[in-house]
């Protein structure tokens, strides 16, 4: 019965997220809905001690990394960047290899820094012209663009700022840099993998004489007498947060050493911080912040009329993608604390490792 009350909260989460409900909002009901059927008189100090607990620790923790990659997306974006090289890949490989086109730009996007959410919005309108322009299928965006974006320079490529590949530092006492050849391996597999179903839908489609659409609705319209700036200067910031990360990468734990003993004339009693455990994180705080001058300084004149309502929009999306996350890591540690998931992890645990029987010739 434990387990099913797990599973049970589990799936009225996903039901909830997928049904376009509040994360923020379902997150906290779900947990407490399975420590109400598990042991009604622990819901209170659930919801304060375990599940609140956890969502500030996680926002004490990735919130400026989630804040600083949506400044700097915002940034790329108004400054007219993103579009550039966009433009510029358009170029080089013609509209005839649109897909890859999308894949390689939103990759590059994402392993430069720019948040996730920020890439869908900067690179649409090019994908939306670029597939309008090769007959393809309109259906076929959202697959391209989250192989690029959501797959391998998510969490598979190394170094990679996002925070998916930031959290793991914290809990493995590792960088983002961590198994290098194992993420490079994941890599190729996943862009090779997901290029072969893009080609095939594609194919698929053009066989059944399936062209972009008609009647569509949010079709971009794209102005074309914007003066783009070069794409050499709008892939610099992108390659600085790449650079930087893994300087900064070496450079703290030289810096502070294994840990660091912090005693202001203020404080009663020194905050003693383990270096390893942040070194991944303020590396990419300090790489986007190297990222976001650049862009200011080479795109300031684009960017200065709209800046204002820019930041805006991106604390405003920092703080919902912040906010969502956080809430479904207290989720989890809720669920994690009920005996269904310990009875789930020791039957996991069951499973014999490969490795430790296989024989060496």
């Amino acid at each position: 019965m434990s387990v099913i009350i797990a599973l049970a909260a589990l799936a009225l989460l996903m039901l909830a997220a997928y049904r376009g409900y509040s994360v923020i909002l379902f997150a906290p009901i779900a947990a407490l809905g399975a420590v109400l059927l598990t042991d009604p008189s622990a819901v209170a100090p659930a919801f304060t001690g375990v599940f609140m607990e956890k969502m500030v620790g996680f926002i004490k923790l990735y919130f400026p990394v989630f804040l600083l990659g949506a400044v700097f997306g915002k940034l790329i974006e108004l400054s007219g960047f993103s579009r550039s090289i966009v433009a510029a890949a358009i170029r080089l490989l013609g509209t005839r290899q649109a897909m890859l086109v999308i894949v390689l730009v939103c990759a590059l996007l994402t392993y430069g820094g720019v948040s996730l959410f920020v890439v869908v919005f900067a690179v649409y309108p090019f994908a939306a012209e670029m597939f309008r322009q090769s007959n393809i299928p309109k259906r076929l965006i959202p697959a391209t663009i989250a192989l690029g974006a959501f797959s391998f320079t998510m969490d598979a490529l190394p170094g990679t700022p996002q925070i998916q590949n930031i959290i793991p530092s914290t809990f493995f006492n590792t960088t983002a840099w961590a198994a290098p050849w194992l993420g490079v391996i994941g890599t190729i597999f996943v862009f090779c993998a997901g290029m072969l179903f893009l080609q095939r839908q594609r194919n698929k489609a053009q066989r059944a004489g399936e062209g972009y659409g008609t009647e569509l609705r949010n079709e971009p319209e794209t102005a074309e007498d914007i003066k783009l700036p070069n794409p050499w200067i709008a892939l610099s910031p992108l390659l600085a947060v790449g650079v930087m990360n893994l300087l900064f990468t070496q450079w703290i734990p030289q810096w502070y050493g294994k840990t660091h003993s912090l005693a202001l004339p203020g404080m009663a009693t020194p905050v003693t911080t383990e270096i390893a455990k942040l070194t991944a994180i303020w590396a990419v705080q300090a790489a986007l912040l190297i990222g976001i001058l650049m862009v200011l300084a080479f795109g300031f004149k684009a960017i200065r009329s709209k800046l204002a309502e820019g930041s805006k929009s991106a604390v405003s999306g920092a703080l919902l993608a912040a906010m969502n996350t956080a809430s479904e890591y207290g989720f989890g540690a809720v669920i994690a604390s009920l005996p269904g998931f310990l009875v789930l992890a020791d039957w996991l645990k069951q499973i014999p490792n490969p490795w430790s029987t296989r024989r060496l010739p």
